[in-house]
């Protein structure tokens, strides 16, 4: 008999196959098969796996990794304004924590814009 630990462990590794599989497509061949919202609900699944169960973590799970190395078509750019956030908002909970928390940072009135798609 399987105990909740052995089967949050195999759902965690079928989620890392899944998005790494998804991750080579997108970065490497550039030819996704799954919407952009997709993948997030697959990387949100094993956040939320991860976060519920911190032993099974491991270094080369795609939560603990920032993208992929960019095609070489691509040139480098600075940024003008440096980029402080590539998060997701699901919902509008999350979406007033991520305002708040740069409301914080920012630590006068500032306008802030948003660019959402």
């Amino acid at each position: 008999m399987k105990t909740v630990l052995d089967k949050n462990s195999s759902k965690i590794i079928s989620l890392r196959e899944k998005i790494r599989d998804h991750n080579y497509r997108y970065y490497v061949l550039d030819d996704p098969i799954i919407s952009d919202a997709e993948y997030d609900i697959l990387f949100r699944a094993l956040q939320t796996l991860e976060s519920k169960n911190p032993a099974l973590i491991t270094q080369d799970s795609p939560t603990q990794r920032v993208g992929a190395a960019p095609l070489d078509a691509f040139q480098s750019v600075r940024h003008a304004i440096p980029m402080l956030s590539l998060e997701n908002a699901f919902n509008i909970e999350e979406l007033n924590h991520f305002y708040e928390r740069i409301q914080k940072f920012l630590k006068d009135n500032s306008e802030i814009e948003f660019v959402c798609e």
